[in-house]
């Protein structure tokens, strides 16, 4: 997912909100959710998320084709930048562009020792990291990559070599303070200005290298017009080149992206043919796609007929998990009626967030449960409860009139007067049109709300992102697609005037705990301030967490090492593995 916002966690999340994370009718089917996985490739996934339907090269094909199907066109190639930072352009250039690192599917942060065979702390005062890149490392064209293309991909997002690059992200690149090669180029020191603690995410997989001696040939990268230039280049051009083990080879528009092996790439050969990434804007029509072998592998967004639909279709495992996306309402504290605190906890504690897994995600799986942190999902180092001491999303009816009595507030017949006199006016809440699930989950709000007093309008949106970034609701729900990396995510999540920061929260405490944590080099004492910033924004009642967000995948029994990755990465993490049986 990828979404809006600045951070590439976080513009992947709203934007993934936008794009990735429509979901469909969530009524009808029932059908057995207890039932995660079907078939036997992915029988072993919740116990070995990062080995199940694993098989070794000899037991694969020489070549063959796989066809996966995406859910958005891609009209933009720069993924790191901001009009071209979404989940699908994500998923196809994966297999083209160079990393540091990038997240398994067990939600870690795990090195991409094909292109960089170590990256190190050296010093904490000030901080240095040391990369050391491949000697095998080149592009395409034979180009080797080098410190070259660390330091073109650090100027256009830092935010002040290049102001008119408007990358997803600057996030940590805005700390760094120079970037120098040695040994070729093959060595990259990276020394920051003030200590970055999710330093991995640099140059990783969700903002990956572009080549600088193609940027040098579209732009002169010694000016901000040169490398806004350049940048704007790249997100405008189809890729003819590559620093992966893939390249596109065809390119439809609005119809399918063709990857077959890249001959220069120094790492394990490709065993299929091909991996064809075929459009399909309605994820309704994924699985009739799927039966009819016209695609091989989908990962839409689950719902129970679809889900049900794919459990019917012979030869096909399919399993859903849980990851780094998480549901939500925001409240709009610019809305003179919210910004009184008692109304929002009592609102958020009148939630049934419970009530609402079963009447909407846990109609097809039982694995969700409520979410209890804003930065860390279960199964993180840092994951703690701060919710459940609020009272927040318990739908208490009655502790929610008790808050409300306690501050002032009166209900006089069905409407709740707050403590000047004035009626609470009513709240405008919004959700993606078009998607039952978060249309459910309004009416829930609005139902809870209207045993306090609290009239609300459901007011669906087709543009989440301008609906956001203006902050043209009083409520809303949506997700977040997050990264591994929760410090520099929460930075521009909810820290004051941020731009991903729709509902205008502010709380000094909170941005001062928030900075301390992106600057602890110790990650489990940055864990710990982290987590004290979020416990005082839960209790400020601003975001109620609702649950991770399923995924869902199916694919044919007879494709090996495919499986779930509940990230950024998405399963294409390692497409370069995938392979079909022999036999």
């Amino acid at each position: 997912m990828l979404g809006k916002t600045k951070s590439r966690a976080a513009r992947i999340g709203a934007l993934a909100a936008t794009a990735a994370l429509v979901l469909a009718a969530c009524g009808g089917g029932g059908g057995d959710n207890s039932g995660v996985q079907t078939g036997q490739a992915f029988a072993e996934c919740d116990a070995n998320a990062n080995a199940c339907n694993s098989a070794a090269a000899d037991q694969l094909q020489d070549g063959g084709d796989v066809t996966f199907a995406i859910e958005k066109n891609i009209p933009n190639w720069n993924v790191t930048s901001g009009e071209g930072n979404v989940f699908e352009t994500g998923m196809v250039t994966k297999g083209i562009l160079p990393y540091t690192f990038y997240t398994t599917p067990d939600l870690k942060p795990t090195l991409a020792t094909d292109f960089v065979t170590s990256a190190d702390i050296t010093s904490t005062n000030p901080q240095t990291v040391v990369y050391k890149i491949n000697p095998k490392a080149v592009w395409s064209d034979g180009t080797p990559i080098t410190a070259d293309d660390f330091i073109y991909n650090w100027k256009v997002q830092n935010g002040k070599d290049c102001p008119d690059c408007a990358p997803a992200s600057t996030s940590g690149y805005d700390r760094i303070a120079s970037v120098v090669g040695s040994d070729n180029g093959k060595t990259v020191t990276v020394t920051f200005t003030n200590p970055f603690t999710d330093w991995k995410v640099l140059w990783s997989s969700t903002g990956a290298m572009y080549p600088a001696h193609l940027a040098a040939q579209h732009g002169d990268l010694n000016t901000p017009a040169g490398l806004a230039e350049s940048y704007k280049w790249f997100g405008g051009t189809v890729p003819t080149w590559s620093g992966g083990p893939w390249k596109i080879d065809n390119f439809q528009n609005n119809v399918s992206i063709t990857m077959v092996p890249n001959p220069a790439w120094w790492g394990a050969k490709p065993k299929l043919s091909r991996v064809i990434f075929r459009i399909i804007t309605d994820a309704s029509q994924e699985p009739t796609a799927l039966q009819n072998n016209e695609v091989q592998v989908i990962y839409p967004q689950p719902q129970v007929d679809l889900v049900n639909q794919v459990r019917n279709i012979p030869n096909v495992s399919s399993y859903i998990g849980l990851g780094l996306t998480w549901e939500h309402f925001d409240f709009n504290l610019k809305n003179p009626a919210l910004a009184n605190k008692a109304l929002r906890q009592a609102l958020y504690t009148a939630v049934d967030v419970q009530g609402i897994i079963d009447k909407t995600v846990g109609q097809f799986t039982d694995k969700v449960k409520p979410l209890q942190n804003h930065n860390f999902m279960p199964g993180q180092e840092g994951y703690k409860d701060v919710i459940s001491s609020t009272g927040q999303g318990t739908g208490d009816i009655n502790k929610a009139k008790q808050i409300l009595t306690e501050a002032g507030y009166k209900l006089q017949g069905d409407q709740l007067i707050d403590p000047s006199g004035a009626p609470v006016p009513a709240l405008r809440m919004r959700y993606t049109v078009g998607n039952q699930i978060r249309q459910n989950e309004c009416e829930l709000f609005q139902q809870a709300a209207s045993q306090l007093g609290v009239k609300v309008d459901i007011i669906p949106t087709d543009d989440l992102g301008d609906t956001t970034s203006n902050g043209d609701f009083d409520v809303i729900v949506f997700a977040w697609v997050a990264s591994p990396f929760p410090f520099s995510g929460a930075q521009q999540n909810w820290t004051t005037g941020s731009e991903s920061n729709y509902g205008e929260y502010s709380n000094t405490q909170v941005d001062n705990l928030i900075a301390q944590a992106n600057a602890e080099t110790d990650q489990a004492k940055a864990s710990e301030l982290l987590n004290q910033a979020d416990q005082i924004m839960a209790d400020d009642a601003y975001v109620l967490p609702l649950y991770q967000k399923p995924t869902f995948i199916a694919s044919y029994d007879n494709i090996a090492n495919i499986r779930n990755n509940s990230t950024l990465d998405g399963p294409v993490y390692n497409m370069q593995e995938w392979g079909i049986r022999k036999g």
